[in-house]
């Protein structure tokens, strides 16, 4: 399209320069500025493919028309000019493209060159060339140079500016696109964090209160015929456990339903659990049937929410796998130990030990809760039998988490 409008352009001011005479001083010279015209304009419509070969046969045909005065004056000068812009503008290689330009400025310079001393020895032209010390010859010649020279070095400035522009756009569009797939991937990591959360809080809720009701409705089930009184007090434990699963699930509901949602469940479970809590969680546990011991050793120092959360929901989770696999004999302890800079929670159980059993989802999550809470959990078979689970977390460390 560009290149057809200047085309077009061009035979408009060829015509009007013969109907008036301005330059063209014979009509038969219109066919051959015709042809240099199109041998101007037509060859821009492959600039962005041929930059440099199009600028190549547009001042090529530019400095033939001129040399044979038959060239056509405006259209001609916007064409070398988009020429010498697109090579600047298109060419990725910046040494071709600056080496051809300069190139072909030194060509149109070595032609004025030629013009300026032709026109200079025309023995026509002598008495009006040396009238005076400024000769309008030499004047006319001055003009042209000053002309070129802004033509060509304008077109070499701007299509230097605009190849930068298109670069830093580029570069733009990149950083772009990569914020939005970090965005889109940063989003799908805080969605799968929300669901091993909710994952994690779920089973932490059902594994101990189902656990803990299927051990007393099994023994509630053995003795209910020749005990009737064990048997009342397995079905109240399982009551219990049951009111305390049913409203653990309804504040994680609520937290999930909340709009902005709850901050202590963000970072890992209600806030109602503390380590204060793990004396009653003990009872529980020996009410359950499994002989539970809770011992603090040390100072109790201050100990951030959601720290006593995670420890809380650890020790939690180690009782449930001591109930679960330790044996009808099995008897543990919870043990919490505050020294100078840390907090140490060690539950231990005596009993049976599951030979090749492989880690579940509750050793997950204890590990997740650990390293949550910045600390270091150490999970290992005892050689008396049972297991001992023991984290650790500096007091400092959970704080910043």
């Amino acid at each position: 399209m560009l290149a057809g409008a200047l085309f077009v352009a061009a035979v408009i001011s060829i015509a009007l320069a013969t109907l008036s005479g301005s330059f063209l001083s014979t009509p038969e010279n219109a066919g051959w500025s015709l042809l240099a015209s199109a041998f101007m304009t037509l060859p821009l419509a492959l600039r962005r493919r041929l930059p440099i070969g199009t600028a190549v046969v547009v001042c090529s045909a530019y400095f033939v028309a001129a040399s044979l005065q038959f060239t056509e004056l405006y259209v001609s000068q916007v064409a070398i000019f988009i020429a010498m812009f697109t090579v600047g503008a298109w060419v990725e290689d910046r040494r071709r493209a600056a080496l051809s330009r300069v190139l072909i400025m030194v060509g149109m310079a070595l032609w004025l060159l030629v013009s300026t001393f032709t026109g200079a020895t025309d023995a026509d032209h002598l008495e009006e060339n040396f009238a005076g010390a400024l000769s309008p010859y030499v004047a006319y010649m001055l003009l042209m140079w000053l002309i070129n020279a802004a033509y060509f070095g304008g077109a070499y400035y701007m299509g230097n500016r605009a190849y930068a522009a298109a670069r830093d756009r580029a570069v733009l569009q990149r950083r772009t696109r990569e914020l939005e797939e970090e965005r889109e991937l940063t989003a799908a990591q805080a969605v799968a964090l929300d669901r091993v959360r909710i994952a994690r809080e779920l089973h932490d809720v059902v594994a101990h209160h189902v656990s803990a009701m299927g051990v007393q409705a099994g023994a509630a089930r053995t003795v209910l015929d020749r005990d009737p009184e064990s048997a009342r007090r397995a079905l109240a434990v399982v009551e219990e456990s049951a009111r305390s699963a049913i409203a653990e699930l309804r504040h994680l509901l609520d937290t999930l339903r909340s709009p902005d949602g709850d901050p202590d469940f963000a970072e890992g479970a209600p806030s109602t659990l503390s380590l204060t809590s793990l004396s009653e969680l003990a009872e529980a546990m020996t009410a359950s049937g499994t002989p539970t011991r809770h011992v603090v050793v040390g100072e109790p120092a201050p100990v951030p929410d959601i720290v006593q959360v995670n420890l809380y929901r650890i020790a939690q989770e180690a009782l449930t796998n001591a109930r679960r696999h330790g044996g009808p004999e099995a008897r543990a302890e919870v043990r919490v130990r505050y020294t100078r800079d840390a907090v140490e929670l060690e539950v231990t159980n005596t009993g049976r030990i599951a030979l090749g059993a492989r880690p579940g989802l509750g050793q997950l999550g204890m590990r997740e809760r650990a390293i949550a809470s910045g600390g270091v959990l150490e999970l290992h078979a005892r050689e008396q039998g049972g297991y001992r689970v023991r984290v650790t977390v500096p007091l400092h460390a959970g704080a910043e988490s």
